[in-house]
């Protein structure tokens, strides 16, 4: 492994796996946008049927279970960092960069990264 992979190794945040269906709604055009792959504490994995803009800059919301009763929904800035397609024909897998959240959205989505599951 060279040093500079190594570099970016100790950069990413540890990625904990989505084991519900969760979907990303676009929180301007209320539409469902994407299911949730992957979060950490910096960014997320989408999985959609349509490519996202190059660089573009969505608000969006999801839902994540087992911080009370429900789904309690954070409400997120990202901005797309790749893409890719998937194996699965029609399907669309997109990294994304957390730009914007609110503090009490952070806590929330701490909480959740910090409950029992499995990381990638």
């Amino acid at each position: 492994m060279s040093a500079n992979s190594t570099a970016i190794d100790q950069r990413r945040a540890q990625r904990k796996r989505v084991d519900f269906t969760a979907v990303v709604t676009n929180v301007i055009t209320g539409q469902p946008m994407a299911y949730l792959g992957n979060l950490s504490i910096t960014g997320m994995l989408l999985i959609s049927t349509e490519p996202p803009r190059s660089d573009a800059v969505y608000q969006v919301s999801v839902g994540l279970p087992g911080l009370g009763s429900g789904l309690q929904a954070i409400e997120l800035g990202i901005q797309v960092q790749w893409q890719t397609t998937a194996a699965s024909p029609g399907q669309i897998w997109a990294g994304y960069r957390i730009i914007a959240i609110t503090n009490d959205d952070a806590a929330l989505l701490n909480s959740w990264l910090e409950l029992p599951g499995s990381y990638v």
